[in-house]
């Protein structure tokens, strides 16, 4: 174990240390943050001018559905791979106050 591994493990409080408040606000956040990224990117990637079941005679809207499957996918992903530390959790309280707002905006621009 390297020094710098040593000095994080050090200063990592357990997940019994973060408190309630802060671990159920910042999950809820960080769950609504991302929820809002995943309709965003379903709503972008749907094609354009046909339906889904004829976007393969398009090859931008193929390419944007693929690509947006692939985003879809990540960010789903993202979902489990949930914070531990309370560094973590006040991370997802502030950039969820910040960035929510703006995703829920954005949804409704792009809706």
């Amino acid at each position: 174990m390297s020094s710098m591994q040593m000095d994080w493990a050090r200063h990592a409080p357990p997940a019994e240390e973060v408190p309630t408040g802060l671990r159920i606000l910042g999950t809820a956040l960080r769950t609504a943050f991302i929820a809002a990224l995943l309709i965003l990117t379903v709503k972008v990637s749907q094609p354009q001018s046909e339906t889904i079941w004829t976007a393969y005679d398009t090859p931008v809207d193929l390419a944007r559905m693929a690509l947006g499957l692939l985003v879809c996918v990540w960010i789903a992903l993202q979902c489990f791979a949930v914070p531990n530390s309370a560094q973590g959790l006040q991370t997802w309280v502030y950039l969820g106050l910040t960035a929510l707002p703006f995703a829920v905006i954005c949804i409704v621009v792009v809706w």
